[in-house]
C-alpha cells in the first residue's frame, strides 16, 4: 500500500518542489477583483498575475484608446472577452472581436486601437518585466 505524502501549504496555495531541487512554484488561486486596477491613462487600465514563466493580464480599454506601436521579446496571445481591437501589424489591419485570439510572435512591432469599450486578456511568455517594474512609458503617455 502506498502512503500519500502531505503537500506543504502556503497562504497563497500549494507549494510544489520539483525533482532535482529546482525553484519552488506555488499554486495560486486569485480573483481578479482582489487585484487593484492600475490606471495607465484615462482610457486604459490593467491588472495582471505573474506565474513562474507566464503572465496573464486583464486589460480594460475605453473606445478610442490607442496602444502606440511597440515590440517586445515576449510572445503574446491576445484574447478579446468583450469589445473589439484593431491591430496594425506588418502592414496589415486586423480586427479582433470578442471570442477571437491574436497570436503575436516575439519582436513583431504592433499597434492597437479600441473600436469600442474592450476587455482583453493578454498572455505573455516570459512575463513582461517592463510591466512588473512599471517602466512601460509607452502606455503611460510619457
Amino acid at each position: 500500500m502506498l502512503k500519500s505524502k502531505s503537500t506543504p501549504r502556503t497562504k497563497a496555495g500549494i507549494t510544489h518542489k520539483p525533482a532535482g531541487g529546482a525553484t519552488r512554484a506555488k499554486v495560486q488561486h486569485i480573483a481578479w477583483d482582489s487585484i487593484a486596477l492600475e490606471d495607465l491613462n484615462p482610457l486604459l487600465q490593467r491588472h495582471f498575475i505573474v506565474g513562474q514563466n507566464v503572465m496573464l493580464a486583464r486589460v480594460l480599454l475605453k473606445k478610442g484608446c490607442v496602444v502606440p506601436e511597440h515590440s517586445h521579446h515576449n510572445e503574446q496571445l491576445t484574447y478579446i472577452l468583450d469589445g473589439a481591437l484593431k491591430f496594425w501589424i506588418e502592414g496589415k489591419e486586423i480586427v479582433v472581436r470578442a471570442g477571437e485570439v491574436l497570436a503575436i510572435p516575439p519582436h513583431v512591432p504592433h499597434k492597437a486601437e479600441a473600436l469600442e469599450d474592450t476587455i482583453d486578456l493578454d498572455v505573455f511568455n516570459p512575463p513582461r518585466e517592463d510591466w512588473i517594474a512599471r517602466t512601460d512609458q509607452y502606455l503611460r503617455g510619457k
